[in-house]
């Protein structure tokens, strides 16, 4: 079995920064991508970034890039999500994930983590 465990939501104004952890614990060997999804009220969830844990590589949502940076620490087993110059339409639930394939498809991500309440005020 496979544990993700996500921190560091909260509220912030308009325009300043946060930076979000997950945590994963259980058998992620072959779980090559770790993601980050959102879900903001009244809408379906959708993709934020992702990074394969063995090239390094990021991807990134359009609405979020050049303000969003998606970092590992393998040591931890543990991504991160530095989210800077927020916007009220960054308010959502956000979600890490884990699956085999490197896309941004939520359909390929089998393991899902609580969720973090990220709230931004104008």
């Amino acid at each position: 079995q496979v544990q993700l465990v996500e921190s560091g939501g909260g509220l912030v104004q308009a325009g300043g920064s946060l930076r979000l952890s997950c945590a994963a614990s259980g058998r992620t060997r072959s779980l090559d991508s770790m993601g980050w999804f959102r879900r903001a009220p009244g809408k379906e969830r959708e993709f934020v970034a992702r990074i394969t844990r063995s090239s390094g590589t990021t991807d990134y949502a359009d609405s979020v890039k050049g303000r969003f940076t998606v970092s590992e620490d393998n040591a931890k087993n543990t991504i991160y999500l530095l989210m800077n110059n927020l916007q009220p339409e960054d308010t959502a639930v956000y979600y890490c994930a884990t699956g085999r394939i490197p896309v941004r498809g939520q359909q390929f991500y089998g393991y899902w983590g609580q969720g973090t309440q990220v709230t931004v005020s104008s």
